[in-house]
């Protein structure tokens, strides 16, 4: 399996660069081998209830951010990825760490809705992604318009989790069932961990009205983290002579007396 691709943006031509390097036949005006098979997210339930079996190509999607969206459309990345093909995931509110991203789709984390919406446009228009995801961003109606066209001439599945977006070609609306999550118990027999949760979600399209219910398992990410965020995590390195495992400075002990003088 590939390996996790990241590109934290500083413009839209560090992108492009990555795109040149890492995937030559992902440009645009690159002839790429395109097919009429939508982009299943790899959950049968949900992929009998989407038409077609998958994401449209060509056309604009819209996920509502809500009930295991998320992980739904995580899942179709990487479909898309053991499928042979490639999924890019932007990032616009900077949420996803590293330690939680699975190996394959490409992370792209911009500077802004901006940098956001130019990195999909140039993503969509290259042709040479399966499945693009724009999360954290809300389009504008001249978004929409630019972004309907870049995928249109791209050929690819574009996802956008909004509740904002016009334009749409299918909508997608996902929630968690009352009492939904299974849990692991603890020694006591009270509920500890979340094992997996049940879901429900209904698919709109012209001409179309599906509902699935499915279960997806949860998984929880445990990452490393500094008490602020200019301070290194320095747990378990060396430590210098005066200075505790925390990294601060061990205060010298005082008698009740005062300071003993020095002989």
């Amino acid at each position: 399996m590939a390996a996790a691709q990241f590109a934290a943006l500083h413009d839209l031509r560090a992108l492009r660069t990555l795109l040149e390097q890492r995937f030559p036949d992902a440009m645009p005006g690159v002839s790429t081998h395109r097919t009429a098979r939508p982009a299943a997210t790899g959950i049968v339930e949900l992929d009998r209830a989407l038409p077609g079996g998958g994401f449209p190509l060509g056309k604009l999607s819209v996920c509502e951010p809500q009930g295991g969206s998320t992980s739904i459309l995580r899942a179709a990345c990487q479909a898309c990825i053991t499928a042979g093909d490639r999924a890019a995931w932007i990032d616009g509110s900077l949420t996803i760490a590293g330690a939680s991203w699975t190996d394959g789709p490409l992370l792209v984390r911009p500077r802004g809705d901006k940098q956001a919406v130019g990195a999909a446009d140039l993503l969509l228009r290259s042709g040479g992604f399966r499945i693009v995801v724009l999360a954290g961003v809300e389009l504008d109606s001249a978004d929409n318009v630019r972004l309907v066209r870049a995928v249109h001439d791209g050929g690819g599945a574009f996802v956008a989790l909004t509740t904002r977006a016009n334009m749409a070609a299918l909508r997608l609306a996902v929630r968690i069932a009352p009492d939904a999550y299974r849990w692991h118990h603890d020694p006591f027999g009270d509920p500890a961990e979340a094992h997996d949760v049940r879901l429900h979600a209904e698919v709109r399209a012209l001409g179309w009205n599906a509902r699935a219910v499915f279960t997806l398992p949860v998984e929880s990410h445990e990452l490393r983290l500094s008490l602020e965020p200019g301070l290194a995590d320095r747990r378990g390195g060396p430590t210098r002579p005066g200075q505790s495992k925390s990294g601060n400075q061990r205060a010298r002990r005082v008698p009740p007396n005062g300071p003993r003088p020095t002989p």
